[in-house]
């Protein structure tokens, strides 16, 4: 059999998402607020015709019970993949962790951390997979 390597495996949706993120930041470079990129971004999965849900409230399971409302991720694209934005001097680990609960939470396998508060986009991109 084969060896699999999923790192050699193509994520087109994520690949699809950066690429809209870069066009973003091409267009207003760093420096303004998360809500201005976060505005600027969806207009963009729009007209990549990417779907997504802005603000999603995830659920919390405690103890038996559920709490609602407690975690809200900023985009959830095609049900599929959690995107986290920023606009930070720098990504922390709290920001990483932050991420990797929500993914862990909302039982999605795959997440971006997108800051916009750097020179190249590049630089402000982060892959997660559970």
């Amino acid at each position: 059999m084969p060896d699999f390597d999923i790192k050699k495996v193509p994520d087109l949706l994520t690949e699809r998402v950066i690429g809209a993120a870069v066009e973003v930041h091409r267009h207003l470079g760093p420096g303004l607020l998360e809500t201005v990129y976060a505005a600027a971004l969806e207009h963009e999965l729009v007209a990549r015709d990417i779907a997504f849900a802005s603000e999603v409230l995830i659920p919390i399971q405690y103890k038996g019970t559920t709490l609602d409302g407690l975690l809200r991720v900023d985009l959830l694209i095609e049900d599929d993949l959690i995107v986290e934005l920023k606009a930070v001097g720098a990504i922390h680990d709290i920001h990483c962790a932050q991420l990797l609960t929500y993914l862990r939470v909302g039982r999605i396998g795959r997440g971006l951390l997108i800051n916009f508060n750097v020179q190249k986009l590049v630089n402000g991109v982060r892959r997660f997979v559970l």
